[in-house]
């Protein structure tokens, strides 16, 4: 009788101490799941969607819909990342943080990139050791052609091509 209270004592141990271990491995699940996803909202987020201008002035404004004021213009291939979208009007930031409403038909989907430093040298090849084709200042836009390395390809609207290290555009 002692040897079987033991045995049931040690059974009923056994199945709390397997019971805890689930309960453990479940736990870890969760939180690997929970990591997983929050992982793929944050790549969502960094590959949100880039949209460019494609008129030759753009109105801003600051609601969806031709009623709201305009609140400024932008140029032809200005870059702009896309927030979210009511109907055909897109709410977007562009590379200084500045906030608008853009409408559908003014916009494409051709990669653009747009200076962010103050007399940037854009060159006539990929690479320092190559000549300065012109200089281009904070703010210009450019259709980004090709990419080398950390180098890429643009070409303005004016015509004017080269090449312009990546760290100085957005």
């Amino acid at each position: 009788m002692y040897i079987r209270l033991l045995h049931d004592v040690s059974t009923a141990r056994g199945n709390s101490l397997n019971q805890d271990r689930k309960e453990a491995i479940m736990r870890r699940c969760l939180a690997l799941a929970a990591a997983v996803l929050l992982s793929a909202v944050f790549v969502a987020a960094a590959a949100a969607e880039r949209i460019t201008v494609d008129v030759d002035m753009g109105n801003v404004r600051s609601g969806p819909g031709t009623s709201y004021e305009v609140i400024w213009r932008v140029e032809r291939n200005h870059p702009l990342t896309v927030i979210k979208r009511s109907g055909d009007w897109y709410y977007f930031r562009d590379f200084e943080g500045d906030k608008g409403w853009i409408h559908r038909s003014i916009i494409s989907s051709r990669p653009a990139v747009i200076v962010v430093k103050n007399s940037c040298n854009i060159r006539s090849g990929p690479g320092t050791n190559h000549d300065i084709a012109f200089i281009a200042e904070r703010g210009v836009p450019f259709i980004r052609k090709a990419t080398k390395g950390k180098w890429i390809n643009v070409l303005h609207e004016d015509g004017e091509s080269g090449w312009i290290h990546k760290s100085l555009v957005w």
